[in-house]
């Protein structure tokens, strides 16, 4: 396989020779001058070959070579059509607008910049801080931007609310302060919990569900951290997400990550909520954020505090500008990424008018390799019982991407069946990417699609018999708390 894959393992410390046991039926179907398919083949290979060394080591190889790892193959089919899930989600049959109008690429008076308005509250603050009516429309937003230098409208985006990138060149990208910073910074962080170790063994998986057992909160939205506990969920984890009730998600775009996953609403600014939260983590394995960093730290849930309270605990965190430098707490999505990075103006047309690679990679790429991660973050925790933090940005993958100068168009090689699966729901029929993470013996379809978004209770589905973190007693009490909560 490729460098993707090799830096992966490099970074996370894992063995490299795992990257021989990586097939590939053949190119993955991306056209562009990026090499956007190796990025897509690399991140879902890891997935599968941590997710194969963990289901290893729970059946009792505790230090495999690699070659006990069976081999994965890599079906460029189904790695095409889960990067592009938002083009092929169907509801009821009919083609859902992955884009709001005043999201786009908007001419301004020095060049080029990128708006993100899909979230209501970001569209509301892109008219404000254009100085608009409520209703106005894309006209006007290109009207109002064309006055404007691109710089300051990003810096006053990002103190406003609302989310506006520069369209730069990779040179200049390549200069800016936040790129420099994470030049130093690893492709995936795996940081391991200071203090003496516990026990925190997983116990045998049945079958070839990997995480089978394993309890992961999900605090995560849009697409990356989504992407990630999906994958968790379809390896057999039971995976809450929870949001806050004030700031709905996006209908098509949960249903379209959240397979396999159950979903509850807590509002973290009320204590009754913050303390529902507590005793889930009390519970949990994992935890998974995908916030701006540092943002929920006013919740006692930055990594530290975590680990203090929590000591075992697997912490996953995906960024989109890193955990570092002046933009570390800034807004930013996969298309704001590509436009700050240099891939936008890479993928220009013949007018100059800046594009974008053939899907979300970023996000995508972010999502597998986060889960990566955290599949051995727990294979290590299972062995010698200690905790973990897990990181990843949107920004260091376009850098790695980009390590590749880019040279003439590259066309996509092979034509290939899109796979979709078709689930029906109380409110419809969905159909979305089938998943391409699949391992040996495993299975090859997500538990279920079509959950709707917020309406699982906050708390675990059921009992852990594999769990050896407590005694019985604490256990029957923790219950008891939970019911408790549950009750009042």
């Amino acid at each position: 396989m490729g460098t993707f894959l090799s830096t992966f393992l490099s970074d996370s410390a894992e063995l490299p020779e795992l990257a021989d046991r990586v097939r590939s039926a053949g190119p993955v179907p991306f056209s562009s001058p990026l090499p956007v398919a190796g990025l897509a083949a690399d991140s879902i290979a890891a997935t599968k070959l941590m997710a194969s060394l963990l289901h290893l080591v729970r059946e009792g190889v505790r230090d495999p070579t690699s070659n006990e790892v069976p081999q994965v193959s890599i079906a460029p089919q189904l790695v095409a059509g889960a990067y592009r899930s938002d083009q092929l989600f169907r509801w009821n049959g009919n083609l859902v607008p992955a884009w709001a109008p005043l999201s786009g690429f908007f001419a301004s008076s020095d060049g080029w910049v990128r708006t993100h308005a899909n979230y209501p509250h970001h569209e509301a603050a892109l008219r404000s801080l254009l100085r608009l009516e409520g209703s106005a429309s894309a006209e006007a937003v290109a009207v109002a931007i064309s006055r404007r230098n691109a710089l300051d409208l990003e810096d006053e985006a990002a103190d406003s609310g609302a989310v506006i990138s520069a369209v730069r060149s990779p040179s200049s990208w390549r200069a800016h302060p936040q790129a420099q910073i994470l030049e130093t910074e690893p492709f995936i962080s795996l940081e391991r919990q200071h203090g003496e170790p516990g026990l925190y063994g997983l116990g045998s998986a049945a079958g070839h569900a990997p995480l089978q057992g394993v309890r992961v909160l999900d605090l995560t939205r849009v697409i990356a951290g989504p992407v990630a506990t999906r994958s968790l969920a379809f390896f057999g984890a039971d995976v809450l997400r929870i949001d806050n009730p004030d700031t709905p998600e996006l209908p098509w775009l949960s249903l379209d990550t959240g397979q396999g996953k159950r979903s509850a609403l807590l509002n973290l600014d009320d204590k009754p909520d913050r303390d529902c939260l507590e005793q889930l983590l009390t519970n949990a394995d994992v935890i998974v954020t995908g916030y701006r960093a540092n943002s929920l730290d006013r919740f006692g849930l930055s990594p530290v505090e975590l680990h203090d309270r929590h000591p075992g605990l697997v912490i996953g965190r995906v960024s989109a500008w890193g955990l570092k430098g002046p933009w570390a707490e800034r807004r930013g999505f996969d298309s704001i990424v590509q436009a700050a990075s240099g891939i936008a103006q890479i993928h220009a047309d013949g007018t100059g008018r800046p594009g974008a690679l053939p899907v979300q990679a970023l996000d995508h790429s972010a999502g597998y390799l986060l889960a990566a991660g955290i599949m051995s973050a727990l294979r290590r925790r299972h062995l010698d019982g200690h905790g973990w933090t897990v990181n990843i940005s949107l920004a260091r993958v376009a850098q790695e991407l980009l390590t590749v100068a880019p040279n003439s168009q590259v066309p996509a090689v092979g034509t290939y069946e899109i796979e979709t699966v078709t689930a029906e729901t109380l409110g419809g029929t969905v159909t979305c990417a089938a998943p391409a993470i699949g391992i040996s013996g495993g299975t090859d379809q997500y538990r279920w699609i079509g959950r709707p978004w917020g309406t699982d209770q906050p708390e675990w589905a059921e009992p852990r018999s594999s769990d050896v973190r407590q005694e019985t007693e604490e256990t029957e009490e923790t219950e008891e708390i939970a019911s408790g909560i549950r009750e009042n």
